[in-house]
């Protein structure tokens, strides 16, 4: 055990000093902060062409219009010359002109192009309600002939907030396991592949096997390669508690997750439980997969070829389960979810959506448990004969070759 140890570290070790872990683990960091860094510049560049300003010789009318809650309203611009200055600079989208006289409030719009569908909007309930105050005072109604008049229709929408919420949550943690589990498999398949196929044929690999067992010494191998795939997890979810710190003490953007709090709560409580859990499974089975298509290749060079069925397996499992979102009582989504390497991506997707009970979600997992240790009792009973030959068989070919030895 102290052996299987010793090569789990050293794997662990040499795989998290590479640059190729660093680019990994900080590249979707960059990206994202890439991303909302353009996109904070770009808004706040393009936010003053986009502005509007309000110009009336009215100063009461003015002020009405601007105790409005408005968006991309200048109110420091309060002649028309200044607003045409600010246009040509591209400064402001246009000016709103307002005016009145004792029978009629009008408003004219100049611009590049046309009013923006919710300016237009608000100006014109603005005018509306503006004008048929004057009318009132104008047909000198009494207070409850005002209020007779002002009397409105009234519609109302029921909608059941929690279910569409919930709806939602569902969908979005979906895409997330799906995604999460496809991503860590194609990026850790080559390397499991290339990490076995690096001591392929090698003379140190006769004196390490005179030294302890190739079980012990395969095992060693993938529990290095699982350790890196956890410290990866764990620094992405490190950093998204962090970036949620940072997010809720913003002032912008702390009103945003208020109101979405409970959809945010919903996504995570369908991420972190058994789902969780069949992520970690389900990356552990394609590892070993990709580490066995590593140890049959003859040349170290022909590893990432030999993952490739590994990843084109993945892609299918990813890709099968898009037809079935909204149709999870089919008999193959039942099926597909005790199924070992497809059960990762189907059982997950039964669970987020509820339709799936206890006691079957713990079939399915003493199913995929049972096949990793069947699958590496396997190659770890072959993995010395496969590390030591140095013939051009191909994978059908070791694998045939090997249940006819056992035989």
């Amino acid at each position: 055990m102290r052996k299987t140890w010793i090569v789990t570290l050293e794997t662990y070790l040499r795989q998290i000093k590479s640059w190729s872990f660093l680019f990994m683990v900080i590249g979707p960091f960059l990206m994202i902060g890439l991303t909302v860094g353009i996109s904070y510049v770009s808004a706040n560049s393009a936010s003053s062409s986009k502005q509007v300003a309000v110009i009336s010789s009215s100063r009461s009318l003015r002020q009405a219009y601007l105790q409005q809650p408005t968006d991309n309203i200048n109110a420091k611009i309060t002649t028309t010359q200044a607003a045409e200055a600010a246009m040509k600079k591209n400064h402001l989208a246009g000016y709103l002109k307002l005016s009145e006289s004792p029978q009629q409030v009008r408003a004219d719009y100049h611009g590049s192009s046309r009013m923006a569908s919710g300016l237009k909007a608000q100006t014109q309930n603005f005018l509306s309600q503006y004008q048929q105050t004057r009318n009132y005072q104008q047909a000198k109604l009494t207070t409850k002939q005002q209020r007779l008049m002002a009397r409105t229709p009234v519609l109302q929408q029921h909608i059941a907030e929690r279910a569409g919420t919930a709806n939602l949550a569902k969908t979005i943690s979906f895409w997330i396991l799906v995604t999460m589990i496809y991503i860590i498999l194609i990026t850790y398949a080559s390397i499991a592949a290339q990490e076995i196929a690096s001591d392929k044929g090698t003379k140190i690999m006769e004196i390490i096997f005179s030294s302890t067992t190739a079980t012990s010494y395969f095992v060693g191998k993938i529990g290095g390669i699982l350790l890196v795939i956890l410290t990866q997890i764990a620094i992405y979810l490190v950093g998204g508690w962090v970036a949620f710190q940072v997010a809720i003490n913003n002032a912008a953007l702390k009103p945003l997750i208020t109101q979405n709090q409970s959809l945010i709560d919903a996504v995570l409580h369908n991420l972190l439980n058994l789902n969780l859990l069949y992520l970690f499974l389900g990356v552990i089975i394609y590892t070993i997969l990709a580490a066995y298509s590593g140890a049959v290749v003859a040349k170290a060079e022909d590893a990432s070829k030999a993952a490739q069925p590994v990843v084109m397996l993945g892609m299918f499992g990813f890709f099968a389960t898009f037809p079935f979102q909204n149709n999870l009582d089919a008999l193959l989504v039942k099926i597909l979810s005790y199924v070992p390497f497809f059960s990762s991506y189907f059982m997950p997707m039964r669970i987020i959506n509820g339709t799936v009970s206890g006691w079957e979600q713990a079939i399915s997992l003493l199913i995929l448990l049972v096949a990793i240790a069947l699958f590496a009792g396997y190659i770890g009973s072959q993995y010395q004969r496969l590390m030591l030959q140095t013939d051009n068989r191909n994978f059908w070919q070791h694998l045939i070759h090997g249940w006819r030895r056992q035989s």
